[in-house]
């Protein structure tokens, strides 16, 4: 057989010579008889009670099909949205929450909450008809701080939500960690913000509906990362069994996060299509995209560090609070008593641990989960205590984390989470090296020579990588000789098209070009844990490798009498059965043409759940100049060294590593989501007052890896794309503040936008 491309290889992403040249199908590029569209009308308001709904209006324009509102929904029946997860993961005590409803019932909780829904034969029609939808609401204060919601007399943004409290969760050996604190030589405490921010994908959320009334059943073509979860979600939402309901995402144009969960949109247009008998098409637009897409983020946090006289870790305390929007979104609780306590202590050894977690209602989006969801908390809040510490009691801050790792595996940390492999002091003194430490100093002198500061900060990140833990692959072999690859887990621009079958050749043998990946369509596979947490090359990687034993062992049967041989005499070795002592042997493509003959097809379906996650980590290394007088940040190197255990295809890892990074330290310059804290109003809700980076915001990367194979699946991988979010932010914030340093500025919190930075050097902290 011809060549292929195996596990360490770096060919070309297969997927991107259809996307240059316009052969990609995005939601927007799919074509539908008798397609309308929908038009939501939105609340202008964070909060307010919803008298009255008018609809009679709209309905006269022409062109105008269906206004519809809660009523509509209530008489078919459908039901209101409730969290994907409803109770404390560890203890299994329940949120306090109210379930979301499709449509505004008799109140609305953030702006751009939706209130009717128009459909029309044209957009513009729809338009036009939305403008009509008159509402009379009845403002209420509103509240978009932590604190703001749990003052005394604060507005209650849900009754069954009392004092706009979710959930308030004390977890910990406290006996332990209060006699550290008592014997301890040095206590350091210090306060955190990890604001709010919007992930914005190149393809806004999208959905086109259709019905098909003879099998009762729904179809929704979607622009999102997590069909079959989407979907047996919507389908409780429209009351029918999942059976009635497929979902189809075709290329996906990014997602971070925010198109994991399911919206109110994933039920209602199936819906309206269903009421007007014709497909519906919604495309969210950009500001659609700031306001409704759940945002993340928003965590803030007191943390107290407990330490010897030679700088020992003794214990940890860290009080938070999230602030969660208006509603208890998809997975928001499970991040708050799942991932944010999962590696408190990250990758230093800490003998004491307590965490008080809390969570608040407020007139804002909802928060949902971005890159590092939790574990990016995490790893801010330490890592800058940790320059603190280093900064008030005396300590080098390069000798103070080296002394605390973790360096003897398997780790089980204060909270009983063990982490399988790892060495997180190679990691953290390689990226050091390449950064090179030793001439910072005169680069520092550089800048201040043209009148600029110069500041070096550092971040050792680790997060658990897996998701949604079971996971599925269906392989089979066509009769034109190639090989179909489907999977539950799901490419939202990751490269699978040509990691996936990069392991299933590396396996089989196949060439690369015959194996042909399939994935986004909820009827071509029973299930899938989609794409989230880093988890399709772990969990769907696994289940071809597992599937690839199955294949084999079929193989063997069929090959031994092909060769005239006993299975036993049979070998596999790329490609190509073997009987051994002879030179007889025969490909497994024929393997498989005389298997389908023999109707004993090597077709292999597989289906795991895990019982561990796997573990990046890494060190990165900013260094920022700073202008004096006008504030402004330029990041000017940066250097990262993660372990991804063993890497499929290096090329693709830089890459997602490179995007996150990007992520993270868009998040610590220039990225906010801002709300007016006496009207609530989003007041960053377009490009025009939201930044992101563009490639002159950021310097070349110098990324490198040292990866341990993973022990918890057999490739030995690791989850690649989170790691620069979490580690980059917290490495931003870090040479922030030391260039900030003579300026006595202790605590700074991003954005690092100029006049912050201005306002910060002017009065220090």
């Amino acid at each position: 057989m011809p060549a292929h491309s195996k596990i360490g290889d770096v060919p070309k992403r297969r997927e991107d010579a259809r996307f240059v040249t316009g052969g990609g199908a995005y939601l927007d590029d799919l074509s539908f008889d008798g397609l309308t569209h929908a038009v939501f009308v939105r609340s202008p308001h964070p909060h307010a009670m919803v008298r009255s709904i008018s609809t009679a209006a709209a309905r006269q324009i022409p062109g105008v099909l269906a206004v519809l509102t809660i009523k509509d929904a209530d008489a078919d029946g459908l039901q209101p949205m409730r969290p994907g997860v409803e109770a404390n993961v560890q203890t299994g005590e329940p949120f306090a929450f109210i379930p979301q409803p499709l449509l505004a019932r008799d109140k609305v909780r953030f702006v751009g909450e939706p209130v009717a829904l128009v459909v029309a034969e044209t957009r513009a029609q729809a338009l036009d008809a939305a403008e009509l939808v008159s509402v009379d609401y009845a403002p209420l204060p509103a509240v978009t701080t932590h604190q703001a919601a749990r003052a005394p007399g604060a507005p209650q943004i849900a009754e069954a939500v009392p004092g706009n409290l979710c959930l308030d969760w004390r977890h910990g050996d406290i006996a332990a960690v209060d006699a550290a604190f008592a014997s301890a030589a040095h206590v350091v405490t210090h306060s955190f913000v990890n604001h709010r921010i919007v992930t914005n994908p190149m393809e806004p959320r999208g959905v086109v509906g259709t019905y098909d009334p003879a099998a009762g059943r729904y179809t929704a073509h979607v622009s999102a990362q997590a069909i079959h979860n989407n979907r047996d979600f919507a389908a409780r939402w429209l009351g029918v069994t999942p059976d009635k309901v497929r979902f189809i995402a075709p290329d996906v144009g990014g997602g971070f996060g925010a198109k994991n969960m399911t919206y109110p949109e994933h039920a209602l247009i199936p819906w309206a299509a269903k009421r007007v008998g014709r497909p519906v098409k919604w495309i969210a637009t950009r500001s659609e995209v700031f306001l409704t897409d759940h945002q993340a983020r928003d965590h803030h946090a007191e943390a107290t560090l407990a330490l010897d006289r030679e700088g020992n870790f003794l214990a940890l305390r860290v009080s938070s609070t999230a602030c969660l929007g208006g509603y208890m979104a998809g997975g928001a609780g499970g991040l708050q008593t799942f991932q944010y306590p999962h590696l408190q202590g990250t990758i230093y050894n800490f003998p004491a641990i307590e965490i008080l977690v809390s969570a608040v209602l407020t007139n804002q989006t909802p928060i949902g989960v971005t890159r590092g969801p939790g574990f990016g908390e995490t790893v801010n809040i330490l890592e800058r205590l940790i320059d603190r510490a280093a900064a008030q009691c005396g300590f080098d801050r390069t000798d103070l984390r080296r002394r605390n790792m973790v360096r003897a595996f398997p780790m089980t940390n204060a909270f009983g989470f063990v982490v399988d492999s790892g060495n997180f002091e190679k990691c953290f003194d390689g990226a050091l090296a390449n950064a090179d430490l030793p001439g910072f100093s005169a680069r520092r002198a550089a800048s201040e020579r043209h009148g600029a500061l110069r500041g070096l900060g550092f971040a050792c990140h680790i997060k658990g990588t897996g998701g949604p833990p079971s996971e599925n692959v269906d392989i089979r072999f066509e009769a034109d000789g190639t090989v179909s690859l489907i999977t539950g887990t799901q490419t939202i621009g990751q490269g699978h098209e040509t990691t996936f079958p990069q392991i299933l050749a590396h396996r089989l043998g196949v060439p690369n070009a015959l194996i042909h990946l399939r994935q986004g369509d909820t009827d071509q596979i029973p299930m899938g844990g989609g794409h989230g947490s880093s988890r399709a090359t772990y969990m769907g990687g696994t289940a071809i490798w597992r599937a690839s034993d199955t294949i084999i062992q079929k193989g063997t049967v069929i090959a031994a009498k092909a060769l005239d041989a006993a299975p036993e005499e049979i070998t596999f070795e790329d490609g190509f059965f073997l009987a051994v002592g002879t030179n007889r042997s025969i490909d497994i493509l024929d393997v498989a043409a005389l298997a389908r003959t023999a109707n004993t097809p090597l077709d292999t379906y597989h289906h795991w759940t895990r019982d561990a996650m796997t573990f990046p980590n890494g060190t990165h290394v900013a260094e920022v100049e700073i202008d004096r007088d006008t504030g402004r940040v330029t990041l000017d190197r940066y250097t990262a060294m993660d372990d991804y255990g063993v890497l499929v295809n290096p090329m693709i890892a830089s890459g997602q590593a490179h995007g996150a990074i990007a992520q993270g330290s868009g998040q610590a310059l220039m990225e906010a989501a801002v709300y007016d804290p006496e009207s609530g109003q989003p007041l960053a809700a377009s490009f025009m007052d939201y930044a992101l980076p563009r490639a002159a915001d950021l310097p070349s990367f110098d990324l490198s890896f040292n990866g341990t194979p993973c022990t918890t699946n057999p490739l030995g991988v690791k989850g690649a794309g989170e790691a620069g979010a979490v580690g980059g932010f917290p490495a931003v914030a870090n040479a922030i503040l030391d260039a900030l340093a003579p300026f006595g500025v202790t605590g700074f919190d991003g954005p690092a936008t100029p006049y912050r930075i201005w306002r910060a050097m002017r009065e220090g902290s």
